[in-house]
């Protein structure tokens, strides 16, 4: 198994996005989101990402995801060596609509909300999940900074952010931002400018949506012929090929790929074990 760091933590190469356990058209069948996450960890992974926003968007769903995770961690052996990554700032204000809130009180509420959900004393990977225009930025971002002085978190990442934001929460973290998420694919390649960024730093850069989104992801290779091309070759998915394309990007980049069923996080979780040729890349790029 190969790993990348995230701060001082060692985890695999790719992660599970979990968001498809939870959103609007989520699994009817609660077991085979726990049967993803056990093959999820039957597979290496040891990256889990999540979010308190991740519902159907009504009070009584509040949270689902990061309580889906919990119950299926609950009892297994390997749950120590799971990084549990959650995110606060997105919120679900009801009949499915999504809204922002970075204000520091908010964060703290959330946050202690993810702390009971999640059932830790405290939190491996804590996001700022989107910037909040009402609230200065600075401001959110010192709340993870506090956050992490009283240890209710153990890292600080932010999500959605450019390259300014990066700095900025870098330098209010007094050089401790281990994460950036980012939404980034070979249909999406407006952040390359903060991936270069987190290399250079030494950020770890968590691609969302890697393989295109939710309702994109399953026909990627024939929106992207050259993708398919090199999964022909292989004789693998043109998904595996594409976030084994994106691990060539950068040491730091850990895609974190949605999935819902046991099946594609297995399949997404071989890219680990693929190595593309510099002829390959060249045609990927």
């Amino acid at each position: 198994m190969k790993y990348r760091m995230i701060g001082a933590a060692q985890v695999s190469e790719i992660g599970l996005g979990a968001m498809p356990m939870s959103i609007e058209g989520r699994p009817q069948d609660e077991s085979r989101s726990i049967a993803t996450i056990k093959a999820a960890l039957d597979a290496g992974i040891t990256l889990i990402d999540t979010a308190d926003a991740y519902s159907l968007g009504d009070a009584h769903d509040a949270g689902h995801n990061e309580s889906l995770i919990a119950r299926a961690l609950a009892g297994d052996p390997r749950r120590d060596d799971v990084l549990i990554a959650t995110k606060g700032g997105h919120t679900r204000p009801g009949d499915g609509a999504w809204g922002l809130n970075g204000s520091p009180q908010y964060l703290r509420s959330a946050c202690e909300a993810s702390l009971r959900r999640l059932g830790v004393e405290a939190i491996g990977l804590y996001q700022f999940h989107r910037p909040d225009p009402a609230v200065p930025y600075a401001e959110s971002v010192g709340t993870l900074a506090e956050l992490l002085d009283e240890g209710k978190i153990r890292m600080a990442g932010i999500s959605n952010a450019d390259p300014e934001q990066i700095e900025q929460a870098n330098a209010i973290l007094g050089g401790r931002l281990v994460s950036v998420q980012n939404q980034y694919s070979p249909a999406f390649r407006s952040s390359e400018a903060e991936l270069e960024l987190c290399t250079e730093l030494g950020i770890a850069f968590l691609p969302w949506s890697p393989l295109g989104g939710i309702a994109q992801a399953g026909d990627l290779g024939s929106r992207f012929a050259p993708f398919a091309q090199v999964a022909r070759d292989r004789g693998v998915s043109p998904q595996r090929v594409c976030l084994a394309w994106m691990l060539a990007k950068s040491p730091v980049v850990v895609p974190i790929p949605g999935a819902s069923r046991p099946e594609t996080i297995t399949d997404s979780a071989a890219a680990q074990e693929l190595t593309l040729t510099a002829d390959e890349l060249a045609t990927l790029d």
